[in-house]
């Protein structure tokens, strides 16, 4: 199993470029399934969770192609002759973003089997709202032995209002309702750009889609969708880690390639505690040469504070003078880096949903574990300023959503390896 070795006390200086957005990519990936014809995507992340979902849409007879060198980040989705509409639990069970496959195949092919989704353990993600949803839209939906099944001759346009804000359940009826009879209203909808983003690829594919990025979505279903050719956004959490790297270590890093009008609430908070940022249309640099102070967080829907943010943030905030309260408001048990960061010299106490952290204290190495994909990027940037040598095990966490993220480190002064075997191999094609 990997680990990652990374010695602190070195400040980053120079350009990191962000990948695509792994949260954009996924849905959109899962929206090649509405149609029959080619859909190409650009700016694609090499990642874990992107391979899966590859390997998952090629059991279902899809014709998966890559591209090689420079075109490495595209690929080709062809789901022409879907001979098997399931997601079994073996190819998910590692993704909760399996279930966003379910309303793109029961609008497409009048059924679906898909295992109930797994991921990171960080908290209930119930699909109680994409089934309600579908129920609405009119499936017939039944769950046994760990599936969700659902049928439907043809979904019907409806108004379905969430009861909560969900972005996987907002992306799931979309696309569902893209080929739906009649007009679809979702209320209380998620907001985040990665679902603007997927609205934006169906859209070119024929959908008939107004209001994403608000909180009421319109659709018009049509009979049939074309293949399309779309680039994903950039990766505003990947951006938000290399933020904070720039910051805690003192450095001065230009974060290239991304949408600053993204991130404006991690950068707001970032002026809070007193770092200093200057934004351009495509990138952000950070001047680490400021003392922060410390500075209370709460996690919300976009375009509030990301959840996805919440771990990075605690890793800064035990560098900060004074005493930071963190309200984690999205997940209930998104805290397990703390007992990390506290092997590591942090003054963290949880208060069920609220973490203090108590700053400035000095981090010395240690050897933590990664319980989740973004608890592994807070014990990386933990480990960035910490005195010695850290060895964060279980870094298959991390592969699931940065793009190499020791080698964009080391490219800007960090002295960090891996060791053991390396991710991601060379894969051949995937083709039914």
């Amino acid at each position: 199993m990997d680990k990652l070795v990374i010695r602190g006390g070195e400040p980053l200086l120079g350009t990191v470029r962000v990948s695509g957005a792994k949260n954009a990519a996924l849905p959109c990936m899962a929206a090649a399934l509405l149609t029959d014809e080619p859909v190409i995507l650009e700016n694609i992340p090499q990642v874990r969770d992107i391979q899966t979902t590859r390997n998952l849409l090629a059991a279902m007879g899809a014709e998966v192609e890559l591209g090689y060198g420079r075109a490495h980040h595209r690929t080709t989705l062809h789901c022409k002759n879907l001979s098997s509409p399931e997601a079994s639990y073996e190819l998910v069970k590692t993704m909760r973003s399996s279930t966003l496959v379910l309303g793109p195949l029961v609008a497409r092919c009048g059924r679906a089997r898909v295992s109930l989704p797994g991921g990171c353990a960080i908290g209930s993600r119930p699909i109680d709202m994409h089934i309600k949803g579908l129920e609405q839209l009119g499936a017939k939906i039944t769950q046994d032995h760990g599936y969700v099944e659902a049928t439907a001759d043809r979904l019907k346009g409806t108004e379905i209002v969430f009861d909560k804000i969900t972005v996987t359940g907002t992306e799931d009826l979309l696309m569902a309702a893209t080929l739906a009879e009649g007009e679809t209203i979702l209320q209380n909808c998620a907001r985040e750009p990665e679902v603007s983003d997927l609205a934006a690829l169906l859209n070119k594919m024929g959908a008939k889609i107004e209001g994403a990025g608000t909180p009421t979505i319109r659709v018009k279903g049509v009979s049939k969708l074309k293949g399309a050719k779309h680039r994903i956004i950039p990766d505003r959490i990947e951006a938000g880690t290399f933020l904070i790297a720039g910051a805690m270590t003192g450095g001065d890093l230009n974060i290239a390639g991304c949408d600053p009008t993204h991130l404006g609430a991690i950068l707001g908070k970032l002026k809070e505690v007193g770092v200093k940022t200057k934004s351009t249309s495509d990138s952000v640099r950070v001047m680490g040469d400021n003392p922060f102070t410390a500075s209370d967080m709460s996690t919300e829907e976009f375009p509030g504070f990301p959840t996805d943010m919440q771990a990075q943030f605690m890793a800064l905030a035990t560098q900060a003078e004074g005493a930071s309260i963190i309200t984690e408001n999205i997940f209930e048990n998104r805290f397990m880096h703390a007992q990390e960061l506290v092997r590591m010299g942090a003054n963290i106490k949880i208060e069920g949903r609220r973490a203090v952290i108590r700053g400035k204290t000095p981090l010395s190495a240690a050897a933590v574990l990664a319980s989740d994909l973004r608890a592994s990027a807070s014990l990386v940037l933990a480990a960035l300023v910490a005195d010695g040598e850290t060895i964060i095990d279980r870094v298959y966490h991390i592969d699931r959503g940065y793009e190499h993220i020791e080698e964009k480190l080391r490219a800007v002064g960090a002295q960090i390896r891996r060791i053991g075997e390396m991710f991601p191999k060379k894969a051949a094609p995937a083709r039914a």
